[in-house]
């Protein structure tokens, strides 16, 4: 396929369907879960050559601590394994690694490893890669409240600009679900008010360069007006 142009500069993306691609297959969880991962490291060279300047990657809800133990405890190895195991080509390639969520809420060896991922990366010019952990819309919202309170802004000064500057990051220009499912399950909600949907029916380890490139193709055919 040619180039495209016009493409998504803020892509978020929710990675849903990893267990259903294990059942299906009669694996465990946890096989899913690593061949998600094997394609998050895919993706991200695939957005950063097609020069998408963010990339917004749904990991771990504040809901899914509710699922089992055992399943969190492997997900949060992986995570930090994740980390820790691709920094450094993550830093070859010039990304800059950004951590969103709840931090306070994932184990001191995970925070430290993201500590340090940022360190590391903070002054590269290349794409931006967010991980949302233990991340939630609403309780992002309710984050950038509590710092506009701290700051002391009168609430006759409150606007909508305000409450962007404080969230933990920028709004969406399009929005990709894997899995089936179509909802945005508390993602980014702020940031989503104008964001373009586009579901695609694979699960998550499915997902290919071609079906990037089907979302972007439909994106840079629809109008955004933005209310006008």
């Amino acid at each position: 396929m040619a180039k495209l142009k016009n493409i998504p500069q803020h892509l978020g993306i929710i990675l849903d369907g990893n267990r259903r691609w294990a059942k299906e297959k009669k694996l465990p969880a946890f096989e899913g879960h690593r061949k998600g991962l094997e394609k998050v490291k895919e993706l991200i060279k695939w957005c950063q050559s097609r020069g998408v300047k963010v990339l917004t990657l749904f990991v771990f809800s504040t809901e899914n601590w509710k699922r089992k133990k055992s399943e969190v405890s492997f997900l949060m190895k992986l995570v930090q394994k994740a980390i820790t195991d691709n920094l450094r080509e993550l830093q070859k390639q010039g990304i800059k690694v950004r951590a969103i969520g709840q931090m306070e809420k994932l184990s001191k060896p995970i925070q430290a490893s993201i500590v340090e991922a940022e360190r590391l990366t903070k002054d590269n010019k290349g794409m931006v890669v967010n991980f949302a952990l233990s991340y939630g819309g609403r309780a992002e919202i309710v984050e950038a409240f509590k710092r506009i309170i701290e700051k002391k802004i009168p609430p006759d000064k409150i606007t909508e600009d305000i409450v962007s500057q404080n969230l933990w990051t920028s709004d969406l220009d399009l929005i990709i679900r894997t899995g089936k499912e179509q909802r945005l399950s508390n993602f980014l909600i702020w940031q989503a008010a104008y964001s373009e949907l586009y579901f695609c029916p694979k699960y998550w380890p499915n997902f290919s360069e071609q079906d990037l490139d089907s979302a972007f193709t439909e994106y840079i055919h629809r109008q955004r007006r933005f209310g006008k």
